[in-house]
């Protein structure tokens, strides 16, 4: 008679998947991350140095991967820019962690290529105009970080996503 029956091999089996997968930081928490930005008063123009633009308030999907420098501007009001860090996150930790105990070293090297243990702050951007006789008149497009996505690696990334 075996040590094993049928159904504890089939949930060891089901448990062995369940870890393998739960370690990807790529698969569970993904590339992209939601950016919100809020200013009081609202109504501003955020302007991204990867060449995204939006009216706050509005969350845009950003790449974790690579900081994102901000500017805002709305008439009447100096304008601000920040920049958004991309940092190593507990839950991307814990997934890189999950592919070294399980041994997935393939997935620690796409985990860390993909940016998918990384995640952006401050997020929600939450700022606080101040008036100005002088004011912003234009947005312009603000310097993109060191190490940052710019504008063209951007478009050619939505242009692979269409394609493909």
């Amino acid at each position: 008679m075996s040590i094993f029956s049928g159904r504890a091999i089939s949930g060891l089996a089901v448990v062995s998947v369940m870890l393998a997968t739960s370690g990807c930081a790529t698969v569970t928490r993904g590339t992209t991350q939601a950016l919100t930005i809020e200013t009081s008063p609202s109504g501003a123009t955020a302007s991204l140095s990867n060449g995204e633009q939006c009216g706050t308030p509005c969350t845009l999907k950003v790449k974790r991967k690579y900081p994102v420098t901000v500017e805002l501007c709305k008439a009447g009001f100096d304008p601000v820019v920040t920049t958004i860090q991309s940092q190593v996150s507990g839950a991307g930790a814990a997934g890189m962690a999950g592919n070294v105990l399980v041994g997935g070293l393939i997935g620690v090297g796409v985990d860390a290529a993909s940016g998918a243990t990384k995640e952006l702050r401050p997020n929600p951007l939450v700022v606080q105009l101040i008036e100005s006789s002088a004011g912003c008149e234009a947005p312009t497009l603000p310097a993109v970080p060191e190490n940052g996505q710019t504008p063209e690696e951007y478009m050619k990334s939505k242009k692979d996503k269409k394609k493909a």
